[in-house]
């Protein structure tokens, strides 16, 4: 015990201590478009450290490369219903945030969150949720249910776009059809596998990257989206007097949660609590808010955030909005799942 207690202090010590004494590298494997080039270069400026990045587009992806024996990484970026797997699978290791010393500016609800509850593997990174957006001036009214994305009438038809992988979009069809997530019940699933069959003929692309592109050439009309992409998205359509609006579904949206987590075969371990340590500082969770257009968890970070993004209505749920957190499926309902989204891309 009292090894690791030193082990301990002499890493809270280190991240305490001057960063510009650090140095090496550190290979950070995060989400497409999620990581701001203005937090590295800062990083870099004040650690030392030389930082790459390489990018992925699912938790699906993510996973299967961790679980595949992928290395050479140092921070991975799950989403919270994901992080579990990493933990009992034995794909990470203990970092231990509340001892870091920024974790004291971590929001309260964010602290032992469910999916970490000692805070042992992850620090809290961005926040957000997944929905659908719309070109509301080419859609002509507003979007009030996920009916108008699964059973679209004519004037859509053919210019839906979908996420990729299932992880949002069976809870999103969940929602619709009144149906508890993870569900291991057959029946249910056959009632998803039927709508998103149904829904088939009418979507353009199945596709988790480039929602804006489509949207704002008008190939799409309606696309699965998450709120901070969204943000970007109706930034880029106001400058071309077009409208791209973020709906709030009656059924709800679904609320996720990312974490920072190193890898069991990281190399530059120490790098990357520092680097974790680093997100954790009000400043700097601000810029990167900015640049990626999620909520952050940390307090203060909102004194270095651009007021349209505080303000954004992608970020702040109207009054009366429903956020559904999804959760770590059961290996029977994952199968039921998997089962489902291969016969729809079939």
């Amino acid at each position: 015990m009292k090894i690791a207690l030193a082990a301990t202090a002499t890493s809270v010590f280190a991240l305490a201590a001057g960063l510009a004494q650090a140095e090496g590298q550190l290979h950070i494997y995060n989400w497409t478009d999620y990581t701001s080039p203005e937090v590295i270069e800062k990083f870099e400026a004040e650690t030392g450290i030389d930082v790459s990045l390489d990018t992925y587009d699912s938790n699906e992806t993510l996973l299967a490369k961790m679980q595949a024996g992928a290395t050479g990484y140092d921070i991975i970026v799950p989403s919270h219903n994901f992080i579990p797997i990493y933990i009992a699978e034995g794909l990470v290791q203990e970092v231990d945030a509340s001892a870091m010393p920024n974790f004291a500016n971590v929001e309260d609800r964010w602290k032992f969150p469910a999916w970490d509850p000692e805070q042992k593997y992850s620090v809290p990174f961005h926040w957000g949720t997944a929905s659908v957006a719309y070109r509301r001036d080419l859609y002509g009214k507003d979007l009030e249910s996920y009916g108008e994305f699964f059973e679209p009438d004519e004037a859509v038809s053919g210019r839906i776009s979908v996420f990729k992988t299932p992880e949002e979009i069976v809870n999103h069809a969940h929602l619709y059809l009144g149906q508890e997530f993870c569900n291991e019940d057959p029946a249910a699933m056959q009632r998803v596998q039927d709508l998103l069959i149904a829904q088939k003929p009418h979507v353009m692309a199945y596709s988790s990257e480039g929602m804006n592109d489509r949207l704002l050439n008008g190939d799409a009309i309606i696309s699965n989206h998450w709120n901070g992409y969204a943000v970007k998205g109706r930034r880029l359509a106001e400058e071309a007097g077009k409208v791209l609006v973020y709906a709030y579904p009656k059924e709800g949206v679904i609320g996720w949660a990312d974490g920072l987590m190193i890898p069991k075969s990281a190399e530059n371990v120490e790098n990357a609590k520092i680097f974790m340590n680093f997100m954790m500082d009000p400043e700097n969770m601000g810029m990167q808010s900015n640049f990626a257009g999620y909520g952050g968890p940390i307090k203060g970070q909102d004194a270095f955030m651009t007021e349209d993004l505080r303000t954004a209505p992608e970020i702040v749920l109207p009054e009366g909005a429903k956020m559904v957190f999804s959760f770590a499926c059961s290996a029977e309902a994952q199968s039921l799942i998997d089962r489902v989204w291969t016969n729809v891309l079939r």
